[in-house]
């Protein structure tokens, strides 16, 4: 969702999964807010045309955004690069007469032209962050009106970052994140990205003072004047907590000149504030009101957490609260749609994380959806907020500009998010100039005085980013803050510490690997997470106030020909067992209606046959009880040894004499009380398949693309899960709903997963899957 849910007195047309502002006053001379992304038009082309060449294009597809120009295979070998072409008709309405008509371009992949009417507005270089294009004078009323769009998603060297053949990830291609129709009137609050100021643009909130007792805010508001009048206003600030107003301040009248701008700034304190936190992610909306004479001519609504990052000591404190950040990594791509996903898609990734134990977030290596950043901030999630780099840095002065730009544009659009806690404005494994690094540490106190600068090189920047892979031949101790930004990964896979990714000497044999797919078995998954255990409990040696394991999803990357598979959940979002291990690390009182919380045991088998005898466990309970076919073989606290010195809540290890098939059961204990259990049953022969959907805090939204996982999971005949691999199961859609993957799907761990976007509606949706000689399974979305 976008972080100004509502725009009154311009006619933001989105409002998205949240509620848009809190009773937003009436204001009869403006339009319904809609979105902007249905009935657009498009088609690709491998060779890069000219408008006159897209003109006479006769086979244009329907579609809506977001959309992405090609689906993909689930292994991507060979990612669509080339011309992507849009199409709209805009057609003006009577209430516009009088406006300023502005499409906002959230963003969209990567070089980007506009025409409208045959004539070229705009040219947008990036593919990561929101553009304008001011459409009013352009405009033919009472007609239809032609706007075109050409997106080049080519290797570009301004850009970067390495060519796709040679880089770690996919960038995909598209306008795959929303569209709006902006209408304002003369007087407007501006866009905080279209107003190109530093510090200012928009509505801008900072909090000179925080405590538990009393919180300032200081809210700075920058208006355009669009007419040649000269214009008085007054501005009115109101802090909603849920529909209870508890703050309300007016501004004395301003004077804005003709063709002009203006800042209004209000600041005034907030008596027992609601403090946002990890823990306690409480947020409230900002209603910013402005007033010409008595007409209201402007509303936002901007959703803020009031909280303090404080580094003491090299320690982070939240709020005064000594806190230690345990995170993961997230690259933002689903299977076949790349980026193209929908704002619930994004909160349901939101809500996997932050079930899997973790408070914090590296949006590795570019800035991730408004909609990801809207959830982090109402779950809970700390955020480091980086621009787009990964070992790619040029001399040029182009690609250095615009990685400048990027670095302003990224604050100015996520600076109000409670969760972002500093600014990556630095090139990922890139060797960089110390100017271009000071050039870039400037920008960041230019754009948001005081805020906090995060880089992988130690020169230059207020935290320090090192790899454990890295600090393993170059580590020194920090003199600043530390973050172990990534590990778990390359230090078990790759033995050299060194930058060259497709440099593959000296490799792990795979069984050591942590790269290791849902269908690789319980033992390469147990040995998944026997590195991860090591690494995390490692970086506790070093001073770090946060740590990011590598990675939360398989992901596909440009250079390889298989899936990178060090995630904890596969590319569609299964558990493996190292997802329990981490939850186990998550204090049991943390207690959440919105995502998995509070006391935990998880068995790491599949007990079978071919299972360890040596059982692991996960649990952040005092005592756990492991029984086979009712009889107890242990209870026990938790494991103790090299590997676990420094973690909260160790594994337990149950040394089973041999293996009985039937039900292991494992009971969790706080305070000699039961609180948690978790069973695991010997399978049967395959009989049947049952459907499950993957909601994970946020039901399928019809109407805005959704794309939501249905999976298929093979069961004996007493209902007991399979892990078989390789069993192809069909999958079927009827209703307002499109299946995405292919019809047919092989199993990885006894689950077949199929991805399904749902229309515009959920009435009579039904998916059905069906394999040979099994019982088929059918399940309604409503």
């Amino acid at each position: 969702m976008n972080q100004q849910l509502s725009h009154l007195g311009a006619l933001v047309l989105c409002c998205l999964l949240a509620a848009c502002s809190p009773n937003p006053a009436p204001n009869t001379n403006l339009v319904s807010d809609a979105l902007f992304d249905q009935g657009w038009q498009f088609f690709r082309s491998e060779k890069a045309l000219d408008l006159a060449a897209a003109q006479q294009q006769t086979e244009w597809e329907n579609v809506s955004i977001p959309h992405t120009p090609k689906i993909e295979p689930l292994v991507v070998n060979a990612q669509f690069q080339g011309d992507a072409w849009y199409k709209k008709t805009i057609t003006t309405e009577p209430t516009w007469k009088g406006k300023h008509i502005r499409l906002k371009f959230e963003s969209a992949m990567n070089v980007a032209e506009v025409w409208l009417n045959g004539k070229k507005l705009k040219t947008h270089v990036g593919g990561y962050l929101p553009f304008s294009v001011d459409l009013t004078q352009q405009l033919i009323w009472d007609a239809p009106n032609e706007l075109m769009v050409r997106l080049d998603n080519r290797d570009n060297p301004v850009t970067g970052p390495k060519p796709l053949h040679d880089l770690d990830f996919n960038t995909y291609g598209g306008i795959y994140r929303h569209v709006y129709l902006q209408i304002d009137n003369d007087l407007h609050i501006s866009d905080a990205v279209a107003a190109g100021k530093a510090a200012s643009g928009g509505i801008f909130v900072r909090y000179p003072q925080v405590n538990a007792t009393q919180a300032t805010l200081n809210v700075q508001t920058h208006l355009v004047n669009k007419n040649a009048a000269n214009k008085v206003f007054r501005v009115v600030q109101q802090l909603m907590d849920g529909d209870k107003s508890v703050a309300e301040h007016t501004s004395e009248s301003q004077t804005i000149n003709g063709n002009s701008d203006a800042e209004n700034t209000i600041e005034f304190t907030l008596n027992n504030p609601r403090l946002w936190s990890p823990k306690a992610p409480n947020l409230y909306n900002l209603v910013t009101r402005v007033y010409e004479g008595d007409a209201l001519v402007d509303e936002h609504t901007t959703r803020i957490g009031i909280r303090e990052f404080k580094w003491v000591e090299g320690q982070l404190h939240i709020n005064g609260e000594k806190t230690f950040l345990r995170g993961v990594n997230r690259h933002q791509e689903y299977p076949y749609i790349g980026y193209a996903t929908s704002d619930a898609a994004d909160y349901r990734d939101a809500v996997k994380i932050k079930s899997a134990g973790f408070d914090y977030v590296r949006l590795s290596h570019y800035p991730h959806s408004p909609a990801f950043m809207a959830a982090a901030d109402e779950l809970g999630l700390v955020l480091l907020d980086a621009i787009l780099g990964w070992q790619y840095f040029s001399e040029d002065a182009a690609f250095q500009a615009q990685i400048q730009q990027t670095c302003r544009d990224l604050i100015r659009r996520d600076r109000n998010h409670a969760s972002v806690m500093a600014w990556e404005c630095s090139l990922n494994e890139s060797w960089m100039t110390e100017p271009f690094i000071d050039s870039l540490t400037t920008i960041i106190q230019q754009e948001y005085p005081g805020a906090l600068s995060a880089g992988w090189q130690e020169y230059g920047y207020d935290i320090y980013l090192q790899a454990r892979q890295h600090r393993l031949e170059h580590y020194k101790t920090p003199t600043k803050p530390y973050v172990v930004s990534e590990y778990g990964d390359w230090e078990y896979y790759a033995m050299n510490a060194g930058l060259n990714q497709s440099a593959w000497a000296n490799l792990l044999q795979a069984d050591r690997s942590s790269r290791q797919l849902l269908s690789d078995g319980e033992t390469r998954l147990l040995q998944q997470t026997a590195n991860i255990q090591e690494a995390h409990n490692d970086n506790f040696n070093t001073p770090a106030f946060a740590d990011g394991y590598w990675v939360m999803f398989d992901y596909n990357r440009g250079y390889a020909p298989d899936l990178e598979s060090s995630g904890i959940m596969s590319i569609d979002r299964l558990p493996k067992y190292s997802y329990y291990f981490y939850q186990s690390q998550r204090d049991p009182d943390e207690v959440s209606d919105k995502f998995a919380s509070g006391p935990m045991v998880f068995i790491a088998s599949e007990w079978s046959e071919n299972s360890a005898l040596n059982i692991r466990v996960f649990s952040n309970t005092e005592e756990v009880a492991l029984y086979v076919n009712g009889k107890m073989i242990a209870k026990q606290t938790p494991d103790q040894n090299n590997n676990t010195t420094n973690l909260k809540h160790p594994p337990f290890t149950f040394a089973v004499n041999k293996f009985e098939a039937g039900e292991l059961k494992a009971v969790a204990y706080r305070g000699g009380n039961i609180v948690a259990e978790h069973t695991v049953v010997t399978p049967g022969e395959a009989h049947s398949l049952a459907l499950s959907i993957d909601t994970s805090g946020k039901e399928p939204q019809p109407g805005v693309k959704d794309a939501i996982f249905i999976y298929a999971q093979l069961q004996d005949n007493k209902g007991n899960p399979l892990y078989s691999n390789n069993v192809p199961v069909k999958f079927s859609v009827s209703g307002p709903a499109t299946l995405i993957s292919p019809v047919e799907v092989n199993t990885a761990a006894g689950i077949a997963s199929a991805l399904v976007e749902i229309g515009d509606s959920l009435d009579g949706i039904n998916i059905t899957a069906e394999s040979s000689n099994l019982n088929a399974a059918a399940i309604s979305i409503k």
